[in-house]
């Protein structure tokens, strides 16, 4: 199969409040792609794309999106309904994985680390549940929109506060999962499906300035936070949290790619926060970054993934 024969849309940017991360991603796939040898062609994911997706009739539609409704099965779904094959997780995967507490409950059912939480819906009398949350989990909490990534509407108590002033911030973007603020190492693992079976990236830790942590600005500002891979964690750890990047990304039946979020304590205790089914691919994304080290640079990575999404579509899998 010559690459150049395959014609593949990028679906980029959409109504989610990461649409320019999404386009800066978009960018760099397209780039990717070009230089493989494919026929590539970016579309904007609005009222018009599915009138575009099917003038076009792509081979393989890689989703470059972040966010609801990119991330969170329904533009899978739209894929499916148009006959479409597609990089990444299909509908279920993708909507477990981008509900948080859905996902939480996957991972308890399948005994992997997770910290207790609080669920809190919009309209809810928030001084009546920040008394509660107190209650439950303490002061010191973490306070993050179920249904949002790249750290949009979280807000941090990492010395207490006034928790409902923080849920009203993060209620703008939706339902909240609250959890107990927890001191740590901030460390990554991606996992990449290949033909030689599933595969886990190393161990990368996330650094920024003190008394700062991985927010959108410092996810997606050159400079403003650094990667040390491998993290500077024993073998053992290492093992335990690629292991548990793996069970993860099985337990939430995902397809393709993934990306676990961890924080590693000072007793080194591992408690996983998430994961990511639509990993950012911007220069400065930590996924691209965790394949390099297993031998797929930038490149390899985008053809690999649009190939073996291909290669399903003709399988009828």
């Amino acid at each position: 199969m010559q690459n150049r024969r395959l014609n593949v849309v990028v679906l980029a940017g959409g109504s989610s409040a990461e649409a320019e991360v999404s386009r800066q991603s978009a960018a760099q796939v397209k780039l990717a792609l070009m230089h493989t040898g494919f026929q590539v062609e970016v579309v904007e994911l609005n009222k018009n794309c599915t009138s575009e997706l099917l003038k076009i009739q792509p081979d393989v539609v890689f989703p470059a999106l972040h966010g609801p409704p990119g991330e969170d099965g329904t533009v899978q779904g739209l894929l499916e309904m148009l006959e479409l094959c597609y990089v990444g997780s299909d509908v279920r995967g993708s909507a477990m994985a981008m509900d948080k507490a859905v996902a939480k409950s996957i991972f308890k059912r399948h005994g992997l680390p997770i910290i207790d939480d609080y669920i809190v819906q919009p309209g809810a009398n928030l001084e009546a549940a920040a008394i509660e949350i107190e209650q439950l989990l303490g002061p010191c909490v973490a306070i993050k929109p179920l249904n949002q990534g790249s750290a949009l509407g979280v807000q941090l108590l990492p010395n207490g506060g006034d928790i409902a002033a923080a849920l009203e911030q993060s209620l703008a973007f939706g339902r909240c999962l609250v959890e107990p603020f927890v001191v740590g190492k901030e460390v990554t693992v991606g996992v990449l499906e290949t033909d030689e079976g599933t595969k886990a990236h190393p161990v990368i830790e996330i650094c920024t300035a003190e008394n700062e942590w991985y927010d959108y600005h410092n996810r997606y500002t050159p400079g403003q936070s650094s990667h040390v891979m491998p993290a500077q964690v024993s073998d053992e750890l290492t093992q335990q949290l690629q292991h548990t990047a793996l069970q993860a990304h099985k337990a939430l039946g995902l397809r393709d790619l993934s990306r676990s979020d961890f924080i590693l304590t000072d007793t080194n205790q591992i408690v996983l926060l998430e994961v990511n089914a639509l990993p950012g691919m911007t220069p400065v994304s930590l996924y691209p970054e965790g394949a390099g080290a297993i031998g797929y640079d930038f490149d390899a990575l985008i053809e690999h993934l649009v190939v073996r999404a291909f290669k399903r579509g003709q399988s009828g899998k």
